[in-house]
């Protein structure tokens, strides 16, 4: 899960745990490998068999042990040290600025936020005032996150919160042109849609780079959820979804793409 591109940098890993030591040889580790350019701490997962194990969200409502992870892992590396968290266990956000707090004096160099309680996972709508509300209580970058679902969405949360910037996470996966068109209308104002042909291209990009990754064995079955993302809205996706469901090798998987933007055109 560590193997990376130099294409990807900057790059941040993120590590998970409820261990103090652990936490901390994780730290050391992650600086040795010499390709990360950030170490981030779950703070906000909230999956089942994470938070059974006293990591990710469930450290939000254990501060003290929160604090000794903090202050054992920025003691084990040098590199900039950021933390992402949710709003906590109840809706208040009071446990968000209590943890955010710390970490600022643990020597945390940016916090990212995704403003949904544990138990709503990714339901709900996400309350960016708490982004807001803990950009005017720290000193360090407060990065905002939770449905940005479009590029428009990132300027309206940067207006409304103040927050440093925005990070950006299911959205991706629909649209991989969105991180570019965020940039260009923060500067500009404006942005180029992606037409059918740079989709579909990207589609078959996608493709070539899990099959020399993976195998046709393994990647297949992953490309059959990752590609439909792409073609979500399209006139006729449902079909094209169906024959995905069965692909088995690099070949299919082409020619499906390309009968599918055949039948577009």
């Amino acid at each position: 899960m560590l193997a990376s591109q130099d294409e990807e940098k900057p790059l941040s890993i993120q590590i998970f745990g409820s261990d103090p030591d652990s936490m901390a040889m994780a730290a050391k580790f992650v600086e040795n490998l010499g390709v990360a350019d950030l170490l981030d701490i779950n703070f906000g997962c909230s999956v089942k068999k994470v938070v059974k194990q006293g990591a990710g969200v469930a450290l939000m409502k254990d501060a003290p042990l929160a604090e000794k992870i903090l202050t054992a892992v920025r003691a084990a590396t040098s590199l900039p040290l950021t933390i992402k968290i949710r709003t906590g266990w109840d809706p208040s956000g009071s446990q968000a600025r209590h943890i955010c707090a710390i970490a600022q004096d643990c020597g945390v160099d940016a916090v990212a936020v995704h403003p949904r309680t544990a138990a709503q996972l990714f339901k709900g709508k996400a309350d960016w005032r708490l982004i807001g509300q803990l950009k005017k209580l720290l000193s360090i970058p407060v990065i905002g996150n939770g449905d940005i679902n479009c590029v428009e969405d990132a300027k309206k949360m940067i207006d409304q919160t103040g927050c440093d910037a925005v990070m950006v996470g299911r959205a991706v996966m629909r649209n991989p042109f969105i991180l570019s068109q965020i940039d260009t209308y923060l500067d500009t104002g404006s942005y180029a849609h992606p037409s059918p042909s740079d989709i579909f291209r990207a589609m078959e990009q996608l493709t070539g780079m899990y099959i020399d990754y993976f195998g046709e064995d393994v990647a297949c079955p992953m490309l059959r959820g990752r590609l439909t993302w792409f073609v979500k809205g399209m006139p006729g996706c449902v079909e094209f979804r169906k024959h995905l469901s069965q692909i088995k090798s690099e070949n299919q998987v082409l020619s499906l793409i390309n009968e599918f933007e055949s039948q577009l055109k």
